[in-house]
């Protein structure tokens, strides 16, 4: 029987009884990483934990009790000084090969989804574990995503903060999460709406590491900013025929003497990154949309969402702005919605 959101709520409400300083610990639980938050009761990060037990690094076999293992590792110092404290975690934890599948919400999704499809599994502590729903678009070409749509509720609780929802929520608002699977999400009255899903970093590491394509590479000891936006304009210029068709111009334009052995993977990138964004521009266009003249928010490493404002310049997009903290947002805002803290004023903060 499936639970109203309130209803769940009330429980997990019920089942959270803060102890004096922390008052959640939230879990970012991805495919090679784990990292950890303790947050006060005003939504403030106190302490931060990371390890490389992600779903597929576990310190021994998830049979013979590696999520638990590394869930006492990563949260354990603090649960022994507070066992009361209500734990939420997102990302691959939850999928079919994590420690207990929660299964996805279907797009249209709000936050509200997300709480109602939250799943719990008991920890050996005792202690239980309530684990956010990934989010699926169906459909011929079906889209998943596991992670990002917490991130993605974060940043919208950055923008409600800031005053800045209000305005966008009629035209929408583009969220891009660059990475190994990047993602492009089109939120609109705070429901994630759709979204599309690029290889790009995946492609890339396949490309340099596994063809012909890094044989004459050398990785700079800094990136070519100039390298890279060539390759961007050449996607964008020169893409009609596709990524295959343009690619191997990596190894040509270095067997001619026009990139050396160090400009080769910047110019890649560059290619990618740019083919990618022609793809999103398409994709735009079928909703009379464009990248010109845009808003949007990038969510993700800094460096890389760096390299992808760059790029959105090419497009025409000026106004590409960095959402710090999303994840640690994310988690405050849905632990609050679901009842397992106090709504705090403002969002979730970092110390």
């Amino acid at each position: 029987m499936t639970q109203t959101g309130s209803t769940l709520s009330t429980q997990l409400a019920e089942a959270a009884q803060p102890a004096s300083g922390a008052a959640l610990i939230a879990l970012d639980w991805g495919t090679t990483s784990l990292r950890a938050y303790l947050f006060d009761a005003n939504g403030a990060v106190l302490e931060t934990r990371a390890s490389t037990a992600g779903i597929m690094n576990l310190p021994r076999p998830a049979a013979e009790g590696g999520f638990d293992a590394a869930f006492d590792a990563a949260v354990g110092a603090w649960l022994d000084r507070s066992p009361e404290l209500p734990v939420i975690a997102a990302g691959m934890v939850g999928s079919a090969q994590g420690w207990k599948e929660a299964p996805y919400v279907n797009t249209p999704a709000s936050a509200d989804a997300l709480v109602d499809g939250i799943v719990r599994v008991q920890t050996a502590r005792g202690v239980p574990l309530n684990i956010v729903p990934g989010v699926l678009q169906n459909g011929e070409l079906p889209n998943v995503m596991r992670g990002e749509e917490t991130q993605i509720f974060g940043a919208l609780a950055c923008a409600d903060a800031s005053g800045a929802a209000a305005s966008a929520a009629s035209n929408g608002v583009l969220i891009g999460l660059p990475g190994t699977h990047a993602k492009w999400v089109m939120v609109r009255d705070a429901k994630i709406e759709r979204f599309h899903t690029f290889m790009t970093g995946e492609v890339f590491a396949a490309l340099t590491e596994h063809t012909i394509l890094g044989r004459t590479m050398v990785t700079p000891d800094r990136p070519d900013t100039d390298a890279f936006l060539r390759g961007v304009r050449v996607a964008r210029d020169k893409g009609q025929a596709g990524v295959l068709a343009t690619i191997f111009s990596t190894r040509t334009l270095g067997l001619t003497a026009q990139l050396t052995r160090e400009q080769q993977p910047d110019y890649l990138s560059g290619l990618l990154i740019g083919h990618e964004l022609s793809g999103l521009e398409a994709a735009l266009a079928q909703q009379q949309s464009t990248l010109a003249g845009r808003s949007l928010q990038l969510i993700g490493n800094e460096a890389l969402c760096e390299r992808y404002r760059l790029a959105l310049e090419q497009f025409g997009c000026h106004q590409a702005e960095l959402v710090r903290h999303a994840t640690e947002h994310g988690l405050w805002r849905i632990a609050a919605q679901a009842g397992l803290v106090a709504e705090a004023s403002g969002a979730a903060q970092t110390t």
